[in-house]
């Protein structure tokens, strides 16, 4: 149809681009110039019924217009694309509209469709191209790809059904981003005043005892703020929340269904799992996770969100192809020579993110996240594979690395990096970092688990990692606040788990537990699994108590896995990703059952809240103590050696608080040895006394000490594993 019938059929009506009264219309601050043009003066051709325009082409995926919807996907091999257009739910397209030629420029295809009703719309798309495996050429008209760029998945709304029924292929909606943020800002707390609790949205609150209204999703966690705020966390680190199909590799061991649990094979980057959501909102989904993150907001909470860039779930050649292989599978994977699949990431493909198109695509989506959800910092998974080549080598300046390190809208984003992949590529501690980027500091877990569990000769290796690491994080390129270090997390034992079994049992994961980590340094105190043996029992709670005291007294930014406040169990399982059940959901009896540890726990959060000189470098301290200092049991400045069995680590730095100034001098006293020690704490000009706050083999049952209590003499015992944190006080008047 020629531009001036358009133009004469658009003259007859206001009811919108050419009378559709479904059309969608949104506020005039969303439409892009030309739309505010005289309709009149719009060229409109007919492709298959529909009246079409070319788009905006720097406008990728699909987004709502006034009168339409604009579709913008790019392919390097492809000679053509075609547009399917679904009604909401039904298994068959009703409409193909191929882009013209002239709708294309360069590589990017760009069109908008007018008279479209989103909220009856799904969308998906078939490319044409070459079929060259060899080559990496996976192109097939045939297949329904869903586009790279979606906002939302469609057949994704409840929780374990299929998101691909009778192999349709995955669509997309067309979202509406129109939330009101008004004046909501982020808390942007330091790193070093961090605390972050990572999660699982669905196993947190899905199990009945957690006792809120819409367990397992977003909604919940709202449900369960106050405790939060209560616990004293800065920032939750929310495991996988992109789409992903958790039926997609499901199978039946022992009578029981295994799942994607825990959702690290992502189908789509830019939408958020629609099953995490409590309620259906028409075409704004993704609403129920930006309320969550406005309402943490306001209570200075922060989200970080674990993001899965280094493989995607179409896996290998036996894969199924959902997005990225039919649209240009040579450019965002890795392939070997004869077209197979690097697999770095030990799940079947490795994506290029090196890559320019690649590059772009993780810059635009993490951009869409802090922009649109407001998220406040990224965990990337496997963060290794970020940095290395097309071919698989490490580069020493990875381009994608860089650029999210120095990129303007990104700028207060907290970065953290896990520094391996499974291609035995190890970074933590030389991770590229222009200051910006943190690290799992994996070494930090290790090297604590061995000293908690008696293995004294790492003392020196654990008094770095206590102190900041700095032996690993001083380069030119890393910041002081680099680590973020931690003793268990989602992919390992839980930390109640650490210390009541010697090894894994994972038989329940169907794979003869050959699945997980060997190597865990756990110890289970003389029992393996549960007991009610009071001895073993206490020994288990003293090594726990050891864990997060030690934790929440180093420097850099403790993280908890949720669920260790209240000594959580995965019954030993130490690899529960396939686990939608009592393995992995948090049980929250355990908070009444074990009250007293989580009192402890949370307590000695807040201490670490009141003590800068634990979070990082002060001024120097008025008493001329430096910023770390190590005592001997004799009260002598030491440095610790492998013969060492206890150790005084001391903290100080001079504060100003509420306008008053002061000193801060904290000690750190480990005895992970098997037999009580004899301590002589040192004496310094102006703070003749100490104060206990902590002990955790308190034979009493007073672990914690809110007001912490004034000791006569420098002279104690510190019972065997165990652990006390003094802080030092002025002289009494007399």
């Amino acid at each position: 149809m020629k531009a001036e019938k358009n133009g004469e059929a658009i003259a007859k009506t206001d009811e919108g681009v050419f009378g559709d009264r479904r059309a969608v219309s949104l506020d005039d601050d969303a439409e892009p110039e030309y739309a505010r043009q005289p309709r009149q003066m719009l060229a409109l051709d007919e492709v298959n019924g529909f009246r079409v325009r070319p788009g905006i082409y720097d406008m990728y995926g699909a987004t709502a217009l006034t009168d339409g919807v604009n579709f913008t996907v790019h392919s390097n091999g492809a000679k053509s694309v075609t547009l399917l257009l679904f009604h909401r739910g039904e298994k068959k397209h009703y409409a193909t509209i191929p882009f013209p030629k002239a709708y294309r420029i360069g590589r990017v295809f760009s069109m908008i469709v007018f008279g479209l009703d989103i909220r009856d719309l799904e969308y998906n798309y078939q490319v044409d191209g070459p079929w060259d495996p060899a080559q990496g050429l996976l192109f097939d008209k045939r297949k329904q790809l869903l586009d790279p760029y979606a906002r939302t998945v469609a057949g994704q709304r409840h929780w374990g059904e299929p998101g691909n029924p009778a192999g349709t292929g995955y669509r997309a909606r067309v979202v509406q981003n129109n939330f009101e943020w008004n004046a909501a800002t982020s808390p942007n707390t330091p790193m070093e005043d961090t605390v972050i609790y990572e999660m699982h949205v669905r196993g947190f609150t899905i199990d009945p005892s957690s006792g809120v209204k819409f367990p397992g999703t977003f909604h919940a966690i709202k449900e369960k703020i106050g405790y939060l705020k209560n616990l004293g966390v800065t920032a939750l680190e929310l495991m996988p929340i992109f789409e992903f199909d958790e039926a997609i590799n499901e199978r039946i061991h022992d009578g029981r269904r295994l799942i994607d649990y825990w959702g690290y094979n992502t189908v789509s980057f830019f939408s958020p799992n629609t099953s995490y959501a409590a309620e259906d909102v028409l075409n704004r989904e993704g609403v129920e996770l930006k309320e969550l993150v406005r309402e943490l907001h306001d209570n200075n909470i922060e989200v970080i969100l674990d993001v899965v860039f280094n493989h995607t779930a179409e896996g290998n050649e036996m894969g199924p192809v959902i997005s990225f292989k039919g649209f240009d599978n040579n450019i965002y994977y890795m392939l070997t020579p004869d077209g197979g699949y690097y697999n770095f990431s030990g799940c079947g493909n490795t994506m290029n993110c090196n890559q320019p198109i690649v590059q772009e695509l993780i810059v635009r989506c993490l951009r869409y996240w802090a922009e649109e959800y407001r998220v406040d910092g990224f965990r990337f998974d496997l963060a290794s594979i970020l940095g290395r080549n097309e071919d698989g080598s490490p580069m020493e300046n990875p381009p994608l690395l860089q650029r999210l390190a120095y990129d303007p809208l990104l700028g207060n984003v907290k970065l953290i990096a896990e520094a391996w992949d499974a291609g035995g590529m190890y970074q933590v501690g030389s991770f590229p970092a222009w200051k910006r980027w943190a690290e799992w500091n994996g070494r930090y877990r290790d090297d604590i688990r061995k000293l908690i569990k008696g293995d004294y000769w790492v003392m020196p290796e654990a008094v770095k990692r206590i102190t900041g690491s700095m032996d690993m994080y001083h380069t030119q390129y890393a910041g002081y606040n680099s680590s973020v270090n931690f003793i268990t997390c989602h992919d390992g034992f839980t930390l109640y788990d650490l210390y009541s079994y010697q090894t894994k049992h994972n038989e329940a994961n169907g794979w003869n537990n050959t699945d997980g980590a060997d190597d865990n340094n756990s110890w289970n105190c003389g029992v393996e699994g549960d007991t009610n043996d009071p001895e073993v029992l206490d020994l288990r709670f003293r090594l726990m108590r050891n864990a997060i005291a030690i934790l929440m007294c180093s420097r850099g930014t403790p993280m908890i896995l949720a669920g260790d406040e209240f000594a959580n169990t995965q019954f030993g399982n130490n690899n529960t990703y396939c686990q939608d059940n009592e393995i992995s959901w948090l049980d929250w009896t355990y908070l009444d059952k074990n009250k007293n540890f989580f009192d402890f726990y949370r307590n000695m959060i807040h201490f670490r809240r009141h003590h800068a000189a634990i979070r990082g470098e002060l001024p120097h301290a008025l008493c001329g103590l430096p910023g770390v200092a190590f005592f001997d049991i004799n009260g002598n400045i030491t440095m610790a050696t492998t013969e060492t069995k206890q150790i005084c680590i001391c903290f100080a730095g001079h504060e100003t608080v509420k306008d008053t100034e002061r000193d801060d001098v904290v000690m750190l006293i480990l005895n992970p040895y098997w037999e009580d020690a004899e301590v002589t704490l040192p004496v310094f000009s102006g703070y003749e006394h100490w104060f206990l706050a902590v002990d955790t083999g308190d034979v009493s049952g007073r672990y914690y000490r809110r007001i912490p209590k004034l000791l006569f003499e420098n002279r104690m015992t510190v019972r065997s594993r165990s652990v006390m944190v003094l802080v030092a006080g002025e002289t009494p008047n007399e």
